[in-house]
């Protein structure tokens, strides 16, 4: 029996349970405003809560590894659990971890992440492709057999960003738009939507490059960055449609009651919502 791929679960699930993707950033800072100790029984009690109250009802919920690896073995035994009972309640998990390396070493990060039998397997993990394209094969081949989905870093909402992604490549489109036209060329002919998705910063005003790539379009910064859902249409143009928002802070501010968490995810939802439909 075949494995339903990564897009289409995704589709389903932005349609279902609507766009929104909160972010699992267990910041010293925010164990602090909890009132939990920086510790690994503070990383356990905020991981717990947040799954908990949300990944019943949220399409994406997306871990932040680096803020278990600080904690190093206990802190990635949090990890695994969250993983897994986020996926049990119905989440999405996309983790975040950002990796980019070549052949053996990609492979190895591919196998951690996207292979069914691993403990800290998720449904898509965050890549970086500045090492150059080809340099993702492994997880690429890795998620299809899987089912899993991978975001590709394009357009990020840090500043710095813009000295590597807008330079120009030797044909003169920008490395940006060369990255995103390697991932269109993973979607084509996927239904409904592929499963290579783009990393693209809502906090961007306009991103200056085709973002239909038939792939989701991950974007961070609305909240704590500055972006708002109502800059979504502007950003993202025609491929609004595809864009799964991800706001950490917004959301986990409010905790740690676990109603203060729903009530905040659902608001962004609806303004999400309500933004896309109306561009």
């Amino acid at each position: 029996m075949s494995t339903e791929h990564f897009g289409a679960r995704l589709r389903r699930a932005m349609d279902t349970r609507g766009p929104l993707c909160v972010g699992i950033d267990p910041h010293a800072s925010l164990l602090t405003a909890w009132g939990l100790n920086d510790d690994v029984a503070g990383l356990e009690r905020f991981t717990r809560t947040v799954v908990e109250a949300l990944a019943d009802r949220v399409a994406v919920l997306k871990p932040q590894s680096a803020f278990f690896e600080r904690f190093g073995s206990r802190g990635i035994a949090v990890l695994e659990k969250a993983v897994q009972e986020a996926r049990a309640a119905g989440a999405l998990v996309l983790m975040d971890a950002k990796r980019g390396d070549i052949g053996s070493t990609m492979g190895a990060y591919a196998a951690t992440y996207l292979e069914k039998d691993s403990p800290l397997f998720s449904d898509a993990v965050t890549v970086s492709p500045y090492l150059g394209f080809g340099s993702l094969r492994p997880a690429l081949d890795a998620a299809v057999l899987s089912g899993a989905g991978v975001f590709v870093l394009a357009l990020t909402s840090n500043p710095e960003g813009a000295e590597v992604q807008r330079a120009t490549a030797a044909d003169g489109r920008s490395l940006a738009q060369l990255m995103l036209d390697h991932m269109a060329a993973e979607n084509e002919g996927m239904a409904p939507l592929g499963s290579v998705g783009a990393v693209v910063g809502a906090t961007l005003g306009d991103a200056g490059a085709n973002l239909a790539i038939n792939g989701p379009l991950l974007a961070p910064g609305i909240g704590a960055q500055g972006a708002t859902p109502a800059d979504l249409p502007g950003v993202f143009g025609p491929s609004v449609g595809n864009v799964v928002p991800s706001v950490s802070r917004g959301v986990l501010s409010q905790g740690p009651d676990a109603a203060g968490l729903r009530e905040a995810a659902e608001r962004l939802t609806d303004e999400i919502r309500a933004a896309v439909a109306g561009s």
